[in-house]
């Protein structure tokens, strides 16, 4: 038996590299109820346009105290639904940032995604994201009270200071403390940092 381990490198896999796998592999996604993931992430239908959703969470130190493994001392991730008027299906990406406890400089990583259903979950729809073909990823479900993000990841490669070249790359992988965030909804302007592009920092601003 495959191990839910290795199902999720490989859904992430066949996101990341834009093949027919991950669908394949998952099942066919249930329209009505990818519609409703969307409007608990998002906290709002989607817009005509495009859509996001901001979570936060900086670790205090009572926390970090107490996982004493754990790399990261904050995190944060944008997720947008963008809906082309020339095209007929809603492109889903993630812009990720990492700052590690004990490794100065700021950390992001960015990718597609697509609806996967979880394994052994009872068909709990996430959110499937993935960087590139080698890239790893990771997955976005929703906190039962819409409130929260909670991010799960076996690997995902991640860039110093914004800038996605291959010499300078690194991977956030996981370990004892790092493979499952709890990360807080906030205003999207607080992820404004993980932005370079001005229509999209506009945006930001104004929702």
């Amino acid at each position: 038996m495959i191990s839910a381990r290795i199902l999720f490198a490989l859904s992430i896999a066949a996101l990341a590299c834009g093949t027919a796998a991950a669908q394949e592999e998952q099942g066919e996604i249930d329209k009505a109820k990818a519609a409703t993931f969307d409007k608990r992430l998002f906290a709002a239908p989607l817009t005509p346009d495009i859509t996001y959703a901001c979570f936060v969470r900086v670790y205090d130190a009572e926390h970090l105290a107490k996982h004493p493994k754990q790399k990261v001392a904050a995190m944060k991730l944008l997720v947008s639904a963008e809906n082309p008027p020339d095209e007929k299906i809603t492109n889903y990406s993630f812009r990720l940032g990492v700052k590690f406890r004990h490794r100065s400089g700021q950390f992001d990583s960015s990718g597609s995604c697509s609806h996967v259903i979880a394994e052994n979950t009872d068909g709990e729809i996430r959110l499937g994201c993935g960087v590139d073909c080698d890239g790893g990823g990771l997955q976005a479900a929703v906190s039962k009270d819409d409130k929260s993000a909670v991010i799960r990841l076996e690997r995902v490669r991640i860039w110093q200071n914004n800038k996605p070249d291959d010499e300078a790359d690194h991977s956030l992988t996981a370990g004892a403390d790092d493979g499952i965030f709890r990360l807080d909804r906030v205003d999207n302007r607080e992820c404004a940092s993980l932005v370079t592009d001005r229509k999209v920092l506009a945006a930001l601003r104004r929702k």
